[in-house]
């Protein structure tokens, strides 16, 4: 199925106008996007658009949003289920967003037990646990980031798991 270059709607085949714009079809380049004074550099064609217009590296960014939620949503909805590179990138999802779970509830024990032992523990673990809170979530974003780039980030041990997964 081919797309528009100016407006990025699915044209079908043999049409000489796009149905969104009205630009012909045969001979349209990518349009200039200019952004703060920078160079002009082509827009991005859509590489595969489902029925609901989410293209697959657009899914597979989104299957990050919410982790064990839009992880199951896009495994188990149409278009995208056949779909391998968001299948991957939605089970990362769902295993990072585990494991970032399971390690929140060791840290709080840990934190616990040792203010139990000592009041001033708190004092020392409380800005580091903010510290990792903080590298999990520009994880997070670099993770949507990669996705969103149409790469297949691995994430050492969680990926290698997804990939086998979906294959």
């Amino acid at each position: 199925m081919a797309f528009c270059a100016n407006c990025g709607v699915a044209v079908t085949e043999g049409a000489g106008f796009c149905a969104g714009c009205g630009r012909p079809t045969g001979a349209t380049q990518p349009i200039a996007v200019t952004t703060g004074g920078a160079a002009a550099q082509p827009a991005a064609v859509p590489a595969q658009a489902g029925a609901s217009g989410l293209t697959s590296n657009v899914a597979a960014a989104l299957s990050y949003v919410l982790g064990l939620v839009t992880g199951v949503v896009f495994l188990v909805l149409e278009p995208y289920k056949h779909d391998r590179f968001v299948r991957f990138h939605a089970m990362q999802s769902i295993l990072f967003c585990v494991a970032a779970i399971v390690f929140s509830i060791a840290w709080s024990i840990l934190v616990n037990i040792m203010i139990s032992i000592s009041g001033w523990t708190a004092v020392v673990l409380t800005p580091i646990g903010l510290v990792i809170s903080l590298g999990f979530f520009a994880f997070w974003l670099f993770l949507m980031y990669q996705a969103y780039s149409r790469r297949e980030f691995r994430i050492p041990f969680i990926g290698a798991i997804a990939a086998k997964q979906v294959r």
